[in-house]
């Protein structure tokens, strides 16, 4: 019986690496590595995106058929994409949240509403992506910028992502380096792969550029 135990884990963590090996992400540069987080700077990338009513968690499957509509054919070239990653998620801006002394994803007041964006394959331009059928998604192509990020696995419950994120922005406290905007879930793996082997990042903007030219 251990054995066999053991031959599924080895087979999942197979089939779940390849999956995500397949699945073409954002170019970055890594400025610098922690035991806490690593500091990286991306170059401009175009996403597809769409606000959704709900908290964290009952407002992913709305959005995620959504944006999965578009890259699967529901677009006026009825053309299917390729699957990337990550999925980003952050509160929208019309959502409302506690105020803290860092920029920190706390218990929403009132109507919460989260912004889930797909991250298009880098062989489109803003003129060359599909345009979508679904009036609800906004293309755009992000700018240049460098992020903290801190990596961890695990179920997508908001209390494993507040816990993750409150944990990056002591860290970056404690060294000194200010975080610029509100920090976001990315998650790189589908909801068949198994919780302990998902890979699950807290980001947030940094003003990291600022504070080297500053020293």
């Amino acid at each position: 019986m251990r054995f066999l135990i053991q031959v599924l884990i080895a087979a999942i963590v197979l089939v779940s690496g390849a999956s995500a090996m397949a699945n073409e992400e954002p170019d970055y540069e890594v400025l610098m590595q922690t035991d806490e987080y690593e500091i990286r700077h991306y170059e401009p990338y175009i996403v597809a995106e769409v606000d959704v009513d709900g908290g964290l968690r009952d407002s992913g499957g709305s959005a995620f058929r959504i944006l999965a509509g578009y890259i699967f054919g529901n677009n006026q070239s009825a053309e299917k994409m390729e699957m990337t990653t990550p999925v980003e998620t952050r509160p929208a801006e019309s959502g409302t949240r506690m105020a803290m002394t860092a920029p920190v994803l706390s218990e929403p007041a009132g109507e919460q509403r989260y912004r889930y964006a797909f991250v298009m394959e880098q062989k489109y331009s803003l003129e060359t992506l599909p345009v979508p059928n679904d009036p609800r998604i906004r293309i755009h192509k992000t700018e240049p910028r460098t992020v903290a990020v801190k990596r961890y696995s695990g179920l997508w419950t908001e209390k494993n992502y507040t816990q993750n994120e409150q944990a990056l922005l002591k860290s970056l406290q404690q060294n000194n380096i200010r975080t610029d905007g509100e920090p976001m879930l990315a998650r790189y793996n589908g909801p068949a792969t198994p919780w302990f082997l998902r890979r699950n990042e807290v980001i947030v903007e940094v003003e990291w550029a600022e504070r080297h030219a500053n020293r």
